[in-house]
């Protein structure tokens, strides 16, 4: 690969990012653009832009976008529609933000005439996959520098003597090792290593962050209603909110009431095991509202082919491939199944759990009539059953005939 001329680099203002500014600069003596997306990870984004400035950044080649709404809306909502889940438990918190940054890298890129874009991401995680397969669906052309796979800066040590060679700013708790890693943004926080890196070992409560103890959450529970259209959440207790504040009132809701706490060992795209802790206490809320208000506006037929793909639709994510074709097309058919998921949902939040308790719909498939235990005046008649059971016993039947005729087991 021919050294680049101009780099749009993902940055955070973090030891690690402005050491990989730095370092493309003294490496390929390139132009650097730096871009820092605020995604709701509750930190203050004027440091980085002093950050690199102080790196000989010129003004007009830093980005610091607020993306919050978009992040929610184009990506975080048509994945909850889904009800996606990466091996039947994690949210893909960090997964989802990903196709967003890399998005707004390549478009940055074009904006500036850089021909090249970077990331912070090792070479042992899903991260790279993500941002690089991301980048190379947008802009097949665009080059892309992995300077973790790159540089022999393969120690804290050396990190640390590349900072002080070239005056970074060393942060005096960054001098130590760090007890864990954290990435965050507005549907979760992530911790991983260190201190987490023994499965066996409970982690300590100083890692969690986003959420109370459930034990010391409030002992009176809390009710609240979620209103629904089209599969999207649009208000909560009857205020319409859009989709980046509604999750954040969310996230307080769970915060409060020590809901959304996950720990779990997954299987990393690039092959290995590895344990996070997760907080993702407003996404857990929605997922049992969302599931709550489908399982009265859905067909059973639907809801279970939807069921059916979503492992699928969810693994897509975690690997990577958002703006993969085979995607695109689960999305549209789970956006298809989403016509009449409208109404509102009651849940009850209480020590770790969100639990729904109530749900109503003008577009319910849902018949009191049909399943009372009353006199249903005529609405189902029960002797039809009769023939349905024996239509569907017919195979079985003929199985056990013909297992009974052969004396096989």
């Amino acid at each position: 690969m021919s050294a680049p001329k101009k780099v749009v680099l993902a940055y955070s203002g973090g030891l690690d990012t402005s050491i990989i500014l730095k370092w493309l600069q003294t490496e390929y003596g390139c132009e650097v653009v730096t871009f820092t997306a605020d995604l709701g990870q509750g930190e203050e984004l004027d440091p980085a832009r002093k950050k690199a400035e102080l790196l000989g950044i010129k003004p007009e080649n830093i980005y610091i976008e607020d993306i919050r709404e978009e992040f929610v809306r184009d990506f975080v909502f048509p994945m909850f529609r889904a009800n996606a889940q990466y091996e039947g438990l994690y949210l893909l918190g960090t997964s989802i933000a990903r196709p967003l940054i890399s998005k707004r890298l390549i478009e940055i890129a074009a904006e500036t005439g850089a021909d090249a874009v970077s990331h912070g991401a090792t070479g042992k995680g899903n991260d790279q996959v993500r941002f690089e397969l991301a980048a190379y669906a947008l802009n097949p052309d665009i080059k892309v520098i992995a300077p973790w796979r790159e540089w022999d800066l393969t120690s804290r040590t050396k990190l640390l003597d590349f900072a002080e060679q070239h005056q970074i700013p060393i942060a005096k708790d960054k001098r130590g090792e760090a007890p864990f890693s954290v990435d965050a943004n507005l549907l979760h926080t992530s911790s991983e290593g260190k201190v987490l890196e023994d499965p066996a070992v409970d982690a300590p409560d100083y890692v969690y962050q986003r959420t109370v103890n459930p034990e010391d959450a409030p002992d009176t529970p809390e009710y609240i209603e979620i209103g629904f259209e089209k599969g999207d959440a649009v208000s909560i207790n009857g205020e319409a909110m859009s989709p980046a504040n509604l999750l954040t009132a969310l996230n307080e809701y769970g915060r409060k009431h020590g809901v959304g706490r996950l720990d779990l060992v997954e299987g990393r795209f690039v092959g290995m095991k590895s344990r996070g802790i997760y907080e993702t206490p407003g996404g857990t809320i929605l997922l049992e509202a969302h599931r709550g208000i489908e399982s009265i506006t859905m067909d059973r037929g639907a809801m279970h082919l939807k069921d059916e793909i979503m492992p699928r639709y969810a693994e897509l994510i975690y690997n990577g491939f958002w703006y993969s074709p085979e995607r695109e097309m689960l999305q549209a058919l789970i956006d298809k199944s989403q016509e009449y998921v409208t109404g509102t949902v009651r849940l009850k939040l209480y020590k770790g759990l969100a639990r729904t308790v109530g749900r109503w719909s003008d577009y319910s498939l849902y018949s009191e009539e049909h399943v009372t235990f009353e006199d249903d005046a005529g609405a189902y008649d029960q002797k039809d059953a009769q023939g349905f059971i024996k239509l569907n016993a017919l195979r079985l039947r003929l199985l056990a005939m013909r297992k009974n005729r052969i004396g096989g087991k």
